[in-house]
């Protein structure tokens, strides 16, 4: 699809209730993650994980299923920012409480956004756990990499240091970053009393009791703060490949490197099909 000062809760309590709350939390999510040292897809390893959690807890794949159900009716492929949009601005706090704007990231190069739903997320734990995986590519292509999710910084300093991650992690405060690009929804009173059953405390992570989250989307901007890839996940259980990053990044670096190539100056012909970004 092309789309606060308290103790810190480690992401594996709530994460692991999320499944079942009477099942053994290393059995609900050590195979997705031991899944990640056979070289399998992401895509694999999410839907091996959503087939364990509708095994252990029907309730929320039901529940889920409808979610996106609804979700699905607003979507024509026309969910936030598009190909060639100038990409809204930001103005975040990382997981250390110092403010990271979108221009500041871009002076250095291209920028991949992840929005994501929450710490609490195991879907966005397997994919930004892949996005670890691949961030030394990313660099080599000139890229950064930042994760936005509404979660405040006493529930993200913990999870970026428990998972490892080499990438920012910014706290959109009342999901204002997320409103201004149109990716957000009320979860419904059904999965907002699952989540209250299972310990997932969105109004403590939040700071508000709104029971919204974000659209889990990805985009790749350029330099020039351009939207040059894109995907917008209306089914949150299916992200965007690391290898489609990857290959966006290079055809990026290899378009802006046709782009700023010398021209003879008596040329007079018209540019062709290889010097039109398809970006």
């Amino acid at each position: 699809m092309t789309v606060f000062a308290v103790r810190t809760t480690t992401a594996g309590s709530a994460e692991d209730r999320l499944k079942d709350v009477k099942s053994s939390p290393r059995l609900v999510t050590e195979r997705p993650v031991q899944a990640e040292s056979q070289n399998i897809s992401l895509s694999s390893r999410l839907s091996a994980y959503r087939k364990l959690s509708a095994d252990r807890r029907p309730d929320f794949a039901n529940a889920y299923d409808e979610l996106v159900e609804r979700l699905s009716v607003i979507d024509r492929g026309e969910l936030g920012p598009q190909l060639g949009d100038s990409m809204p601005g930001f103005d975040l706090p990382d997981q250390n409480g110092r403010f990271i704007s979108l221009s500041s990231l871009l002076q250095s190069g291209p920028v991949v956004i992840s929005i994501n739903r929450g710490h609490w997320c195991p879907y966005c734990k397997l994919e930004l756990q892949s996005l670890a995986a691949i961030h030394n590519a990313i660099e080599q292509l000139g890229a950064r990499v930042v994760s936005i999710m509404p979660d405040g910084a006493q529930f993200t300093s913990g999870y970026v240091a428990q998972n490892d991650l080499p990438f920012t992690v910014l706290s959109d405060i009342d999901l204002g970053y997320s409103l201004s690009l149109g990716l957000i929804f009320w979860v419904g009173a059904e999965i907002q009393k699952l989540y209250e059953e299972v310990g997932v405390q969105l109004e403590k992570y939040h700071g508000n009791q709104g029971y919204f989250l974000p659209i889990v989307a990805k985009f790749i901007v350029g330099r020039d703060g351009l939207v040059k890839a894109r995907q917008v996940n209306t089914e949150f259980r299916e992200r965007m490949e690391p290898e489609a990053i990857i290959a966006a990044l290079r055809a990026l670096r290899d378009d802006e490197s046709t782009s700023n190539r010398p021209r003879h100056s008596n040329s007079l012909s018209e540019p062709s099909a290889d010097d039109i970004s398809t970006f």
